[in-house]
This record gives structure tokens, C-alpha cells and sequence, in this order.
């Protein structure tokens, strides 16, 4: 039996790639997993792949009302949450195939990344924590980068959204570090062969690593019990190392 047997389990960003990878497994692992993202058909199909419960739960990570919405649906269908991975995340490659200079940016640009990126986390992860703390158990997982660690030349979104993201989950694990609620940061530890890096040749999209590669080490953060590891940013192989 998995240690996150009936585990109720949300998942932004669900819909592909390491999301969608993430999901699969938590299925697998006997957890009921909340899919959202914002394309519905997108989500069914993943649902109709998952081997275990699911719940289709479309919405945009940018807009309060709709991620409120988005965690009720959840404690309708499954009473509770156990576990949120904020994965859901965009930047200049998935928008336009590559990068440019901070003052090439365009504002809307900078406005949409660090909107989905890292606003988006923080509503996600305000409207769930408070059911969390109700039960005084629970895990937030956010999903990072090595550009939130360190810096590359023309990704100033997405470098400053990460590098939020990981000042973020350094306060929210101090702010929960007494309330049985564990947060930490994980990252895949290089390029993934997602939709982010369709733009490279297929020679080079063949050495870097497949969407699976944080599957291990999200089971094994979602599994910590209240005062486990909190407040740490590692890659997926250092958290195997860690938790395994």
C-alpha cells in the first residue's frame, strides 16, 4: 500500500508535461488528483490516461475567483487536501521561442510571467493552506527552477519569478513550520523535453531530460508527514537523495 493511498492531491499546470507526468504517478500511487489547469480537454485527457481517481477542474492560476473555485470543487469531491504542487508556470520560450534583453521585454510579457509564475502560486497556495491548518497536516510543493538559484542572460521574467517563487516558499515554511503544514521548492536539475524547449534541434531535445524526472521526488515530499523537511530547494535527485 502507497503512503498516499486516498490522499486528495491538486496539481496546477496538469494538463502537460511535467505536470501531467506528476499527476499520472500520483494517480498511480493511489491518490485522488485534482487536475487544473486552463484547457478542459486538454485535462480529460489525462484523466482518461490516469489509473485512479480523478477531478477535471479547469481554471486560470492568475484569477482568485476561479482558484477558489478550483479548491471548493476539490473538497466537494474529495473532503479534503492533502498536498498542492504548484506547477503551473510559463516564459519567454513558451510564449515566443526564445529570449531577449531586459529592455526588449515587453511589459505585458513581464506582467503575464510573473502573474502565472508567482502570483499564481501564492493565490493557489492562499486559498488552500487554511484547509491545511485545519487539519494541522499538509504539503506545498513548488515547482522551481536551477534560473531560480542562478541567473541567464536574456530570461528576466522568468529568472525574477523563480527566484520570487523561492523567497516565497522560504516564508511560507516559516510561517507554517508550527502548523504541521511542510513547504518546499523542487526542480527537474536541468532542460526537460517538454513543450518549453520545442524550439531546439531534435539532436539536442534527445539528451535533455524526460518529463518524468521529478515524479520520485514529489511522491516522496506529498508522502512527509507535519514536522518533516520544510523550507529547503533542491533538485529532484538531491530530494531522492534527502527523503529516499
Amino acid at each position: 500500500m502507497s503512503e498516499l493511498d486516498g490522499e486528495a492531491v491538486v496539481v496546477t499546470g496538469a494538463n502537460r508535461g511535467l505536470g501531467r507526468e506528476m499527476s499520472l504517478r500520483f494517480a498511480r500511487e493511489g491518490a485522488r488528483v485534482a487536475l487544473v489547469a486552463r484547457t478542459e480537454s486538454e485535462l480529460e485527457a489525462v484523466a482518461a490516461e490516469a489509473d485512479g481517481e480523478t477531478l477535471v477542474v479547469p481554471a486560470d492560476v492568475t484569477d482568485s475567483a476561479e482558484v477558489g473555485s478550483a479548491v471548493e470543487s476539490t473538497l466537494d469531491a474529495f473532503g479534503r487536501i492533502d498536498t498542492l504542487v504548484n506547477n503551473a508556470g510559463i516564459g519567454l520560450l513558451s510564449l515566443e521561442d526564445g529570449g531577449r534583453p531586459t529592455h526588449e521585454v515587453p511589459e505585458e510579457q513581464w506582467r503575464r510571467i510573473v502573474d502565472v509564475n508567482l502570483t499564481g502560486v501564492f493565490l493557489c497556495s492562499k486559498a488552500a493552506l487554511p484547509h491545511m491548518l485545519d487539519r494541522e497536516r499538509g504539503n506545498v510543493i513548488n515547482i522551481s527552477s536551477g534560473l531560480g538559484r542562478y541567473a541567464a542572460p536574456g530570461y528576466a521574467p522568468y529568472n525574477s519569478s523563480k527566484h520570487g517563487l523561492e523567497g516565497l516558499t522560504k516564508t511560507m515554511a516559516l510561517d507554517y513550520e508550527d502548523d504541521g503544514v511542510n513547504v518546499n521548492a523542487l526542480d527537474p536539475g536541468g532542460r526537460v523535453n517538454t513543450a518549453f524547449w520545442d524550439h531546439l534541434p531534435d539532436e539536442e531535445r534527445a539528451e535533455i531530460l524526460g518529463p518524468e524526472v521529478m515524479n520520485d521526488a514529489a511522491v516522496l515530499l506529498a508522502a512527509q508527514g507535519p514536522g518533516g523537511v520544510t523550507g529547503e530547494s533542491m533538485d529532484a535527485a538531491d530530494w531522492e537523495a534527502r527523503l529516499g
